[in-house]
């Protein structure tokens, strides 16, 4: 038995459902721990592409159990229309199993998400504004409606009233005042109740027969290190863990049943919403590249701005993961360059930093000390070992491997499946 977790290393939209998809060819079971809708995967196979907002990107695999875990805010109805778009193509949900302890997402939620992002003005986070955040809040003000609620007519009504009989007051301090109908959003809900019900379950009893079984279990993190809200770059970051830690709540796993951490890097950076990015490209370098690497947000469509690997924010993802492997993606992208390049450190009035620092005021006042490389062609898919890459391309590798001191497992060479160097099995 073997339990992986593939974590995000940067800023998110590293290509983790890409890579998740391609483990879970090896795996019996696939959760996803955290976050909501406001992390989208997207995995293409052939000619199809699929985009995945809460359901697992192993979901893709013949003979995988997908796992939406406890950890996870559920939005419903954006839940049922994922289900039915992915039905529509083909795939197979009939083993899709819902946590009875995730938290729900409520109407409210999206109101007030967007409403204190507006106030915030200049200060901004850039959430995607899908309740996520008051999601999280009501969760650990012990607030919050579960799965396990929605699905018993009498106690979600009674955790709906709980609810709305402490945040009516906050809603109605706006301008105009945000108002739910409590007895709409009880109707509503016990639609989507009905419909989820034959998924619900108690997950960790499963994840525990699955342990004791000695099955492979793949963890899936959505968004990343530099968006934990703990180690990244608060205020500018998500409302949950999607560090390796996270991962372990968010699923019940024990962590001494954790045996690989995975983290998954672009070739480069990319990040949506405000907050400073020390290798940020903003000019033509950084456009090509955005555009090669098809930078827009899966569940927003919004630009990334783009910049060069920036490795003191991966040696800083490889301490808190506790890293033991790396799937580098997107390696192609950068090709047909005449220079790329990896930030091995921070200067800062005349001193280097080679550590991530807390402080945002220190790291927008930060220089990325560089260590350059020659490109490499534009075509690298008919790739499949090591030894088939450019020496360049090995050498902007073996820097990745040092600064982040973990091994590359996995090396991406494009958005299909089978463009993928296994440099050493995980499972």
């Amino acid at each position: 038995m073997t339990t992986v977790a593939v974590v995000g290393t940067q800023w998110g939209d590293e290509g983790k459902g890409r890579v998740t998809d391609y483990l879970a060819r090896n795996a019996r079971w696939v959760v996803r721990c955290q976050g909501g809708p406001n992390a989208g995967h997207t995995v293409q196979i052939e000619d199809a592409v699929y985009r995945l907002y809460q359901i697992p990107s192993g979901a893709l695999s013949a003979g995988v159990r997908p796992v939406i875990g406890n950890g996870v805010v559920l939005d419903p109805a954006r839940l049922i229309d994922e289900m039915d778009a992915l039905t529509a193509k083909g795939v197979d949900l009939s083993n899709l199993l819902i946590s009875d302890r995730a938290h729900v997402i409520l109407p409210h939620h999206h109101l007030l998400d967007a409403a204190e992002e507006d106030l915030r003005g200049a200060d901004r986070i850039g959430t995607t504004r899908r309740g996520i955040g008051p999601a999280y809040v009501d969760k650990h003000a012990r607030m919050g409606v579960r799965v396990a609620d929605l699905m018993d007519a009498q106690e979600l009504r009674r955790a709906l009233e709980r609810n709305f009989a402490v945040r009516r007051a906050y809603l109605s301090s706006f301008d105009p005042p945000l108002t739910v109908d409590v007895d709409e959003v009880n109707a509503r809900y016990l639609e989507y109740a009905a419909r989820l019900a034959p998924y619900v379950t108690d997950t960790l009893a499963v994840m525990d027969r699955a342990v004791s079984a000695g099955d492979n279990i793949l963890l899936e993190g959505a968004q990343a290190t530099l968006l934990d809200v703990d180690f990244g770059t608060y205020p500018y970051v998500t409302s949950s863990n999607p560090t390796a830690a996270g991962l372990l709540m968010g699923s019940g796993i024990g962590p001494t049943h954790l045996d690989q951490v995975v983290g998954v890097v672009k070739a480069y950076s990319s990040r949506v919403g405000d907050g400073p990015f020390p290798t940020e490209l903003a000019d033509e370098v950084g456009a090509g590249i955005r555009e090669r690497g098809h930078e827009y947000g899966t569940a927003t469509g919004r630009p990334r701005r783009v910049g060069w690997l920036d490795g003191v924010i991966l040696r800083h993802a490889a301490r808190v993961n506790g890293l033991t492997a790396l799937a580098v993606n997107s390696l192609d992208v950068l090709g047909g360059l005449d220079e790329v390049r990896v930030a091995t450190a921070y200067r800062h009035r005349g001193k280097l930093l080679d550590s991530f620092p807390a402080s945002l005021k220190l790291l927008a006042e930060c220089e990325p000390v560089y260590e350059r490389f020659a490109g490499w062609p534009a075509d690298l898919g008919t790739a499949r070992r090591l030894a088939d890459l450019p020496e360049s391309a090995r050498g902007f590798l073996r820097c990745v491997e040092d600064v982040a001191r973990t091994p590359c497992a996995l090396i991406s060479l494009g958005r299909e499946r089978t463009q993928m160097v296994e440099v050493h099995r995980l499972f």
